[in-house]
């Protein structure tokens, strides 16, 4: 094996802070970005992605106000006083967790966008196989060894990691803290990013701080390895100097998702032209005693949930103050909700579809979709029926924050996806429209109920419209219809009943920026 590339794969796992080689090229020196865009805007931007392990429940996250006996019933041992929600500026039918107060700050100020019901077709519900299909991009179905950050990321910078770094490109592409480096930024050859263990190997670094290594030949060659790391690898030198530029930073609350994000900002402020930071905080898997049986606005899930809007509260308010928020956007992520229902542990059990958070100054703000439908009888099996497939969230971050045109976006993202107008339109000088909706008329069933068939009229403004059938799990089980229509208007599809189980379905229907589910129950 070659000594580089020994010492690229050994690194990632032998030492606690991983250097391996990730640089940072100017956007505009690529054909990805679209020239005449890059013209008119500064893209030198910055996505900040916050994983949440273990699956959140969504349905204590973001609470469905205007639904509030559907949701108590289906969970009245966690559920949370309706008295407690926090209230949501223009928006009285959805609020927020009472531990997120600071994340309703940022939503009341217009920095806070909630994407209602972020699934895919078929979820799955193992911790290990999601979070893959989530670090991908890919299906469920689908097997990727290469990330959709990576991806972005090599299409932009042909040829790494040979000639890395050099006088021009001095910077990592992509940072993740807290964690080995994940798949979300592996690239069809390498990962394109680094990795920082934890927080204290970071401080450890730039402090000259020399960590243990046990008296053992493995301990000597481990020592030998960080010596020849820190003698080959320039990036070491300029993460320093960015980390050193900075002297003053917000004070932020004493968790390790705080700590993460505080690394971040200070990198940023430093100078480095990092692309993509990656965060992680677990604890989510919250099978049991998810809330306290006397007061359920507190407990695991309460202070999980407060550690996570503080954090972020914190990160923007640094940001801010050191003048940098116009470069920053945040997304949050979990690899699955949780079900409906709650269980008889007082927790909840692996589910699909959950809310999804973007933050920073230069999102558009708001609520992103309808709340979730509570069944009025609800099984243990019921799930959450997505609304938004999580990859046209990636898709719209990649045209409207980093400015990629959009015959690219397919080659990152393999497939066709919409767009959300999650960024303000001004971000990549892109007219976005917005044109008026009807919601509640884009689905019409009836009979609905119905027993042998039930006759669906959709609207569409015209181009592809997916509509497709989902069952209570939250699974796609017909796809009714996949057309490009070369006009706006009213169409219809009839759902055949024959072979359907009594219970409760889902209708989805996908129009350009537009998701809407409606439920519709076989008799």
């Amino acid at each position: 094996m070659k000594r580089r590339n020994f010492l690229r794969n050994s690194l990632a796992v032998l030492t606690p802070t991983v250097i391996s080689g990730n640089p940072i090229h100017v956007l505009n020196n690529h054909s990805i970005v679209d020239p005449e865009v890059l013209a008119k805007v500064d893209n030198d931007r910055v996505l900040v992605i916050i994983q949440l392990n273990g699956g959140n429940d969504g349905l204590n996250t973001v609470l469905p106000v205007n639904q509030y006996g559907q949701y108590y019933n289906a969970r009245t041992n966690i559920a949370i006083p309706e008295k407690k929600i926090l209230s949501l500026n223009g928006y009285s039918a959805t609020g927020l967790h009472p531990a997120m107060t600071s994340m309703q700050r940022l939503f009341n100020e217009g920095q806070l966008d909630i994407v209602q019901a972020v699934g895919y077709p078929q979820p799955n519900f193992s911790h290990f196989r999601a979070t893959d299909i989530w670090m991908s991009g890919s299906d469920s179905n689908e097997y990727l060894n290469t990330g959709w950050a990576g991806r972005f990321l090599d299409s932009n910078y042909p040829g790494y990691p040979d000639n890395y770094p050099n006088e021009v490109d001095t910077d990592p592409l992509a940072i993740q803290i807290g964690s080995i480096t994940s798949l979300t930024c592996q690239g069809p050859l390498v990962n394109m990013g680094m990795s920082i263990a934890d927080p204290n190997s970071f401080y450890n670094l730039f402090d000259a701080t020399e960590q243990a290594v046990p008296n053992t030949n493995a301990g000597y060659e481990l020592s030998f390895i960080r010596r020849i790391s820190k003698q080959t690898n320039k990036y070491a030198a300029r993460i320093k100097a960015a980390s050193d530029a900075v002297t003053q930073q917000t004070v932020y609350p004493n968790t390790s998702l705080a700590n993460q994000l505080k690394i971040v900002s200070r990198l940023i402020k430093g100078g480095l032209k990092t692309k993509i930071y990656l965060v992680n905080y677990g604890g989510f898997d919250t099978h049991a005693n998810q809330a306290v049986a006397t007061d359920t606005a507190t407990g695991t899930h309460a202070n999980l949930l407060g550690a996570i809007s503080e954090a972020i509260g914190a990160f923007q308010n640094d940001i801010k103050n050191q003048e940098i928020e116009d470069r920053v956007i945040g997304m949050t992520y979990s690899e699955f909700g949780r079900r409906i229902k709650s269980n008889a542990s007082g927790g909840t059990d692996h589910g699909a579809a959950a809310p999804l958070f973007l933050f920073g100054k230069n999102v558009r703000g708001g609520v992103f979709g309808e709340n979730p439908t509570i069944p009025t009888t609800v099984t243990v099996s019921d799930n959450v029926p997505y609304q938004h497939d999580f990859r046209t969230v990636y898709n719209s971050i990649l045209k409207y924050w980093f400015c990629v045109k959009e015959a690219d976006n397919l080659q990152i993202m393999l497939k066709q996806y919409p767009t959300l107008n999650l960024i303000n339109a001004s971000a990549c000088a892109i007219e976005m429209e917005n044109p008026v909706f009807e919601k509640n008329a884009m689905i019409v069933a009836y009979p609905n109920p119905f027993s042998q068939q039930s006759r669906v009229e959709f609207k569409t403004e015209g181009g592809h419209t997916l509509v497709q059938l989902l069952d209570a799990s939250g699974t796609v089980i017909k796809l009714l219809v996949d057309a490009t229509y070369n006009y706006a208007g009213m169409n219809s599809v009839t759902i055949q009943g024959g072979d359907l189980k009594p219970g409760v379905y889902y209708i989805r229907i996908q129009n350009g920026v537009h998701q809407y589910v409606k439920t519709i129950i076989k008799m």
